[in-house]
């Protein structure tokens, strides 16, 4: 090796080369895989045109073109994946076609794309529409022009029998309820006869006949709705939907760029706003979404106290030795135990023992059935916290670690006592640590999903954690949460193939909260760092 190279490895100057190319290696890895979901997500929503393929056997097959590939063993030939839809009359929402059997390719104008409430889209002609047995329009352009005049009285019905089903009827439920639980709790203490017990079943009489009101008054409404739309599939058949199923109509060959872009700003926004229908696979992910905010934020809540508690105790106030050395090495060793060894935990400890003792000794009256002994978003939330509370307490402590000791001395001397220097100098100046600890917490709490498996996430949740029902903060109900959504949308599904593309969706999804969530506690970390600009953090 000569003198100049030599000199050139000492100098250090390929290490910084090689450090240098590591980082764009890893970052460029971070933008494919963004890149890949953005791509595979972003154009979700966006309403395709739909083909009619006309094949040499004279069958006519409609759809919307998915992908194009080479046929296997068939050098030279390809096949194109349609989207035919119509789940209810052709059994698949997708087919495959061979390239070499196409005789035309069409993009007829009249051809609707009808959004349903169930059994997914629907593509054909508009034949009629109907108010009972009576037609009213006729043909693609009436029948179109007549859907367009009456979907939104269909939607503001659906959300009228929404809101007596949520509302009225379920204050109605909530209410027997919870007479149903004070009989049994007068039952429990031996009180089976008396004043207070015909009270209450005089209340539940008067709530059965308002429940029969609310039924009477949700039938009316139904019968009321007799219009409906009916469509001419490729095959002939046709099928005829009462229009309270109809959500959307769209005719994609017919619409230009302005009108294409508007429904993929409408749909992205029923996306992140409605609930989920067809096993996940259609409709939004509002419940995932307002899971997973509310469950980061219940441990942020519950790790940030803990964590910075433990973290003061061990770098300002315990005796530096084998012991607090000890500790230290047991909380580095935590942070690399397996998520699910902390679900487990989080079942054990307090689904089992803490909630069981809570439902023994308050709930009893609602005993064999579960209050808090069964998971729910508080047992998530505080599992997720054991979980994070080491990137906390270590964050901390090396925030501490680097403020300087003449800070507490020249407080200690100006005669402020350990308590007062602790949260008037220490503290403020250690909060950007802080910050950056809970930021890396929240970031992967968001994101776990295998201890959330036992300890409360559901596939669908019946209701939200928060409602307009005392106590208004239902601490102890299931919930849903995106990654477990991700999950389940990707291998739960029955039909994979149009679950594919939600995955994306609800991942790039994930990962815009993840940053949202993050972008703020970065911002409050540097407007502390400005303030407090003698930390050296």
């Amino acid at each position: 090796m000569s003198g100049r190279t030599r000199q050139l490895w000492r100098s250090g100057e390929p290490f910084i080369w090689l450090t240098g190319g590591a980082l764009a290696f890893a970052l460029l890895l971070v933008l494919g895989l963004v890149g890949l979901i953005v791509a595979n997500g972003a154009g979700f929503f966006w309403p395709n045109d739909v083909v009619r393929l006309t094949l040499r056997d004279g069958k006519q097959i409609s759809g919307q073109l998915v992908e194009r590939e080479a046929i296997p063993d068939a050098a030279g030939h390809y096949r194109i994946k349609l989207k035919v839809a119509n789940r209810d009359l052709y059994g698949a929402d997708f087919q495959w076609v061979d390239e070499a059997a196409i005789a035309r390719r069409d993009y007829p104008p009249e051809v609707a794309v009808v959004e349903r409430t169930e059994w997914g889209l629907l593509i054909g002609t508009i034949k009629e529409v109907r108010e009972g047995d009576r037609i009213v329009a006729a043909g693609p352009g009436q029948g179109l022009a007549e859907l367009e005049r009456r979907l939104p009285e269909a939607a503001r019905a659906r959300r009228e029998i929404r809101r007596i089903e949520k509302g009225e009827v379920g204050a109605i439920n909530h209410a027997q309820e919870k007479i149903r639980l004070g009989l049994q709790r007068l039952t429990l203490k031996g009180v089976t006869s008396g004043p207070t017990v015909e009270s209450l079943q005089g209340e539940m009489a008067a709530l059965q006949a308002r429940y029969q009101e609310q039924e009477a008054r949700l039938a009316a409404l139904r019968a009321r709705l007799t219009a409906s739309v009916g469509m001419t599939v490729d095959d002939g058949r046709e099928k005829y939907l009462p229009l309270i199923q109809v959500l959307h109509v769209d005719t994609p060959n017919a619409m230009g760029l302005p009108g294409k872009a508007a429904r993929y700003l409408a749909r992205v926004w029923e996306f992140v706003s409605d609930d989920p229908r067809e096993s996940n696979t259609e409709g939004g992910v509002f419940p995932a979404i307002f899971g997973t905010v509310m469950l980061v934020l219940i441990m942020s809540v519950m790790v940030t106290p803990l964590g910075v508690l433990a973290a003061f105790y061990l770098r300002e106030y315990a005796r530096q030795g084998m012991f607090v050395s000890a500790v230290r090495i047991a909380v580095n060793n935590l942070a690399g135990v397996p998520s699910i060894v902390f679900g487990v935990f989080g079942v054990g400890f307090f689904i089992y023992v803490v909630g069981g003792t809570i439902d023994r000794v308050f709930f009893s009256e609602a005993l064999p059935s579960p209050t808090f002994g069964t998971g729910g978003i508080l047992w998530a939330s505080l599992t997720l916290a054991l979980l994070t509370v080491p990137v906390v307490i270590v964050a901390t402590e090396e925030g501490l670690a680097a403020i300087p000791r003449g800070m507490r001395e020249a407080s200690l001397a100006l005669g402020a006592t350990k308590l007062e220097t602790t949260l008037r100098v220490v503290l403020p100046a250690v909060m950007p640590s802080i910050l950056t600890g809970l930021i890396l917490a929240m970031a992967r709490a968001a994101g776990e999903v295998a201890p959330l498996m036992i300890t409360g996430v559901v596939k669908l949740a019946p209701a939200l954690p928060i409602d307009g029902f005392w106590p208004f903060v239902h601490l102890d109900r299931k919930f849903m949460h995106l990654g477990f959504h991700i999950y389940d949308v990707g291998f739960q599904s029955p039909n994979v193939d149009a679950a594919r593309p939600m995955v994306f969706v609800t991942t790039l999804l994930l990962l815009a909260i993840v940053v949202l969530l993050n972008l703020f506690a970065v911002r409050l970390r540097n407007r502390l760092r400005r303030t407090y600009a003698m930390s050296a953090v």
